[in-house]
């Protein structure tokens, strides 16, 4: 099957071209290589690829900077997904179109979860940006599905867990102060890209949430990763107001989708486990070249 990855330089979508790799005929793009903010300019090329798949994990995921950015943001999250919605439809391929927990405001109470047919209410541009790229694939009208997911961290890109490894080993004697009032679901990008590979496999239609099973905090994560990655460091709590952002985070960003738990459907794993194959594998490469990075 000739399946086309969109964002494929990036944390998921270098994930989704290796595992998709083994099955599929994966034809890969980044922008600017492909331009969907220009519709026109990138239609010939979707069209020769003609693929029966498209995944879209391109996306304007600088989630501060987006407050600010506010067009340009605009134009890949939500221009974006309108333009391969158009172009999945034309080549009648199955959209597998990548969105965020941030479409929602995260007001609910811990631990209870958001489910896919809860309401949307972004509390920030980036959140707003996906949500106006979710509807405008439901309303082009492809075949598709669209996964939310939270929390990602990879062996390739920047993300949450190298941050943390990067102020440990820069200053190991200063402690690490990590928010310890948002809640959610760290997802290891490689394991939600074998769940895209499912929903390609079984082509489902809708919202979906993909996330790792269970929940923790920033603090929690912070806390365990250094350990598994057997380094002492002191980690203190802070509270979300102690580290304030020019976009506003949720403080629940718990998402939950029980047809996950269909193991014939469903991959996604309690998140220790999978953070701790990540480290067993990937640990010891991540903390070699961040050592080399601030030497």
């Amino acid at each position: 099957m000739r399946v086309l990855v969109m964002g494929a330089r990036g944390q998921l979508g270098r994930d989704c071209v290796s595992v998709l790799g083994e099955t599929h005929d994966v034809i890969a793009y980044d922008l600017p290589e492909v331009d969907v903010t220009d519709c026109a300019a990138a239609s010939a090329t979707v069209r020769r690829a003609a693929p029966e798949v498209i995944v879209n994990c391109a996306a304007y995921t600088r989630v501060d900077d987006a407050e600010t950015d506010r067009q340009t943001a605009h134009l890949v999250n939500a221009g974006g997904a309108q333009c391969l919605a158009e172009l999945a439809r034309e080549c009648g391929a199955y959209l597998v179109h990548v969105s965020t927990d941030y479409v929602f405001d995260g007001q609910r109470a811990p631990p209870q979860p958001y489910l896919p047919e809860d309401a949307p209410e972004p509390a920030n541009w980036y959140g707003r940006t996906k949500l106006a790229g979710e509807q405008s694939i439901a309303e082009v009208g492809p075949r598709h599905v669209i996964l939310r997911t939270a929390w990602l961290y990879g062996r390739h890109g920047g993300n949450f867990l190298k941050a943390v490894l990067r102020q440990a080993l820069r200053d190991p004697r200063r402690p690490l102060w990590v928010v310890a009032d948002q809640h959610g679901c760290p997802t290891w990008s490689h394991r939600l890209a074998h769940q895209i590979g499912r929903f390609i496999a079984s082509r489902p239609e809708g919202v979906f949430h993909a996330v790792a099973a269970g929940h923790t905090t920033w603090y929690d994560l912070a806390v365990s990763f250094l350990g598994m990655m057997g380094l002492d460091r002191t980690v203190e709590r802070c509270s979300t107001k102690d580290r304030p952002t020019p976009a506003v985070r949720p403080a629940n960003s718990i998402l939950a989708d029980p047809r996950l738990a269909d193991p014939d459907f469903g991959v996604m794993r309690p998140w220790e486990q999978d953070l701790e194959e990540f480290v067993r594998l990937h640990g010891a490469g991540i903390a070699d070249e961040i050592r080399a990075e601030i030497a």
